[in-house]
């Protein structure tokens, strides 16, 4: 049972380095304005971390790095885990919610080559060179526009990943991974090319972080409620509704973009959602656009890739700047508290602004964001529902089916 204004908050979060710096990030992020509480990390590992030898889609779970995570969470075990926010499907277990999306890094993918294979792009690298990836939506696009490359599964968290791709063996030209990560992980220098959405559609909700708790913990949301990034909130709930309604996941290549530009005092939300064939020959894609009523402002993405910024970027211990045996997770805790983190952390709103009697209605898993206009948090929730509607109309569930029949097909010959 918990206890209201409880000193102790339990965060659960995966074991993975990555998610401990994300975990971290937010953790650091609520104490600047919560100092006088104690947050305390409940690490565990999920599905997704503990089978490696079979293919995501193949698994046939729809939430592989979420369950253990969510279990924890119902059971009261934590009162908040911290996801990326592009593992969390569009529809969560009853009694939870997202309570808050901090703002978002670039959510687009890298491509990150070879050390004798930097000067190549995915053009010019020699036919048959291997890509590895564990994404299918990276997969048909790959294969729908480079037919010249193979492309392999690889499993792993992202240290696994580039060891896999550095090894002797060369099994592997080059890897797919989303920036943001590797952003998080001080690893931007391994980084050949960021991949702009015209060549590789990015994946729902990628790039952002999102917090989830049990959707009646009152205390729990109002804390979180000053976090919620409106800019980010409007374009992943469009994503996530497009999604939701195409009934895709994992199981489907599906891919997005998303934009949220000033118009005169309104704003203009674009968004454009494909799918494609496994072979990537077959694409259905469609952009709407939506504008929107004024939106509490916020400033431009610090770190956005073609703006100059204060914030020093982590770097590893390669580039000699860590003391010697110092965690990337130790590392970015003391950056940030030198104000030198790669995220911008400041609240939306003051939290004597958060009206503590709200109770939040959920949107495709997103409790409300109450820095937004409701008629604007339901505009963007339509306009996805509207892209999927459309690509539905234009035969995308045929090329949908075709996909997931194949991969039980092949799931089924492999048990």
């Amino acid at each position: 049972m918990e206890s209201k204004n409880k000193a102790v908050v339990r965060v659960g979060s995966r074991k993975s380095e990555l998610a401990l710096i994300q975990t971290n990030f937010v953790i650091d992020c609520l104490k600047k304005v919560y100092p006088e509480k104690e947050f305390q990390i409940v690490s565990m590992t999920t599905l997704g971390d503990r089978i490696l030898n079979v293919s995501l889609p193949k698994i046939g779970e729809k939430s592989l790095f979420t369950k253990d995570l969510e279990d924890a969470l119902r059971n009261d075990a934590v009162d908040f885990v911290v996801h990326s926010l592009k593992d969390l499907p569009t529809t969560l277990p009853d009694g939870l919610a997202i309570g808050a999306v901090f703002e978002r890094e670039d959510p687009r993918d890298a491509l990150v080559l070879r050390e004798e294979l930097k000067s190549q792009t995915l053009e010019t690298l020699p036919a048959g060179s291997v890509i590895g990836t564990s994404s299918l939506r990276r997969t048909a696009q790959l294969r729908g526009s480079y037919p010249h490359l193979s492309v392999i599964d690889v499993r792993g968290n992202l240290n696994t990943r580039l060891k896999k791709l550095d090894a002797p063996t060369k099994d592997y030209s080059a890897l797919l991974l989303a920036y943001s990560g590797l952003q998080r992980m001080g690893w931007s220098s391994r980084i050949s090319k960021i991949l702009p959405c015209s060549e590789i559609m990015y994946a729902v909700g990628q790039g952002a972080l999102a917090v989830e708790c049990r959707s009646d913990n009152d205390e729990i949301l109002n804390m979180l409620a000053p976090f919620n990034h409106p800019e980010t909130y409007c374009r992943v709930l469009a994503e996530r509704s497009f999604l939701k309604t195409l009934g895709g996941g994992c199981s489907a290549p599906v891919g997005v973009s998303t934009k949220l530009k000033p118009l005169d005092s309104q704003f203009k939300l674009t968004i454009d959602g494909a799918v494609w064939s496994m072979d990537g020959t077959t694409k259905i894609h469609q952009v709407l656009e939506q504008v929107l009523p004024q939106i509490k402002k916020t400033e431009k993405h610090k770190l956005s890739p073609t703006e100059e910024t204060n914030c020093k970027k982590l770097k590893r211990e390669e580039n000699g700047n860590s003391p010697k045996g110092q965690s990337a997770v130790e590392e970015l805790n003391r950056r940030i508290s030198e104000g030198q983190g790669h995220l911008n952390c400041e609240p939306t709103v003051s939290p004597d602004e958060v009206d503590n009697s709200k109770k939040y209605r959920i949107f495709c898993g997103l409790s409300e964001n109450g820095n937004i206009p409701l008629e604007v948090i339901e505009s963007c929730d339509n306009l996805g529902k509207s892209l999927a509607n459309t690509l539905i109309s234009k035969g995308a569930l045929e090329v949908m089916k075709v996909t997931q029949d194949y991969i039980r097909s092949s799931a089924a010959q492999k048990s």
